[in-house]
């Protein structure tokens, strides 16, 4: 016998809307997971599928940190009246299995405030369902959920919701672990330390699995190393700023006059048990060669320096045939020059397309000002499959894209 399907609900949270079917879609390209579409989420919270076993919905909780939970969907409708019509149908057949167990309904509403009390009489109107089994509020054996939409707009209500959902808990997302890696108790963080949901959504759209090597080439106070470690991966970095890789930059918090003496990136690994997962991490200008011809990498992920809030430097002398004397050697620090933007990414896509494996990923940020906005600026490679562009607004004219390539060819010599 075939397996039978069934509807999933993934309920999303309401953060980075554009980048939620990125990681989704990442995430099932990397366990080779089909699914059967019903109502994919656009703007709206929601995407309700179809799959073959709870075993897959788990999987893909495993993994993301845009989903706040999954459900087994029993029954939806844009009508209350519709809705208890099919959950009576549904439940006639399949609540068998639940009948005895300890059990609680959750009531959820988005856009909408209702006070306990209304929650409670919400729940009363599913006294029909029959649960035999005693309801206990910590850890049930089986938590339903009632769902209620009323849109997107936090001043407009509407009487009535735009949608209705009933569905048994199956799991959460990974939502914890934003909290786990939050910046406020990082030991070691910068000023341009990447919040650990975008640090957490890049391991995904890399697909970084167990085992997996993964560099990042300006990795700064290593935020993202620390997200591809999470997921298994083995994880080194470079950066030209010395003094940022060996914690003798000013403290970015207020509170903190200065730097403590253990205060690196290896530090922040050690903070979160990942210590094992961590190569190292070398100064080094990602403008000249470092590594070996043969050098294969699963994964790069990385924030490049725009400018902003970091230079954008390279190793360099404005001077003609400048020297260094023997005696200067050891003490010696290089000079630099500017690093234009448009050399970092062709250097980037360059490097990415001859040191990763075949189908490896680079995912990585751009600077997009709107005014000058096109497609056509977006770096490219004849190697690198561009898979996905998502936006994250940062003022009203300027935002960043996070860019996900996926290496299809070996480059031409």
């Amino acid at each position: 016998m075939g397996t039978q399907w069934k509807k999933y609900l993934f309920w999303f949270a309401h953060e980075h809307v554009d980048f939620r079917m990125a990681e989704m879609e990442s995430i099932l390209d990397m366990f080779k997971i089909s699914v059967r579409t019903i109502l994919k989420p656009k703007e709206h919270p929601f995407w309700i599928v179809e799959l073959p076993s709870e075993d897959i919905v788990r999987q893909i909780a495993s993994r993301s940190v845009s989903l706040r939970c999954c459900l087994e969907l029993w029954a939806m409708s844009k009508e209350l009246e519709t809705l208890h019509a099919c959950l009576k149908t549904y439940t006639k057949d399949n609540i068998e299995t639940y009948k005895k167990q300890s059990f609680k309904i959750t009531v959820k509403t988005f856009c909408k405030h209702f006070t306990q009390k209304e929650k409670v009489a919400k729940i009363e109107m599913f006294n029909y369902l029959s649960l035999e089994g005693p309801v206990k509020l910590n850890n049930p054996d089986l938590t339903l959920f009632y769902f209620e939409y009323y849109g997107l707009d936090p001043n407009y209500s509407p009487q009535k919701p735009f949608h209705l959902f009933f569905g048994r808990w199956i799991t959460d997302g990974q939502r914890d672990l934003i909290q786990k890696f939050s910046l406020k108790t990082r030991k070691f963080i910068g000023n341009t330390s990447m919040d650990p949901q975008l640090s957490l959504m890049m391991a995904n759209q890399a697909q970084v699995q167990s085992g997996d090597l993964v560099l990042d080439p300006f990795v700064g106070t290593g935020s993202l190393l620390i997200a591809a470690s999470q997921f298994g991966g083995y994880t080194l970095g470079t950066d030209i700023d010395y003094l940022m890789l060996h914690g003798k930059t000013r403290p970015s918090r207020i509170t903190q006059k200065y730097r403590e003496i253990d205060e690196n990136v290896a530090a922040n690994m050690k903070q979160y048990g990942i210590m094992s997962n961590f190569v190292d991490v070398v100064v080094a200008d990602f403008a000249l060669r470092l590594w070996r011809e043969n050098a294969n990498l699963d994964a790069i992920i990385t924030d490049p320096p725009y400018g902003v809030r970091e230079s954008t430097e390279r190793v360099g002398s404005s001077k003609i045939c400048s020297t260094i004397e023997a005696h200067q050697v050891a003490t010696h620090i290089p000079s630099k020059v500017v690093y234009d933007l448009n050399e970092i990414f062709e250097d980037l896509l360059t490097f990415s397309a001859k040191h990763l494996k075949i189908n490896g990923r680079l995912v990585c940020w751009f600077p997009l000002f709107k005014e000058d906005h096109s497609e056509e600026f977006v770096p490219t490679n004849p190697s690198l499959q561009l898979l996905a562009s998502s936006e994250q607004v940062l003022s009203a004219n300027t935002s960043r894209l996070l860019l996900t390539y996926r290496k299809i060819k070996e480059p031409q010599t």
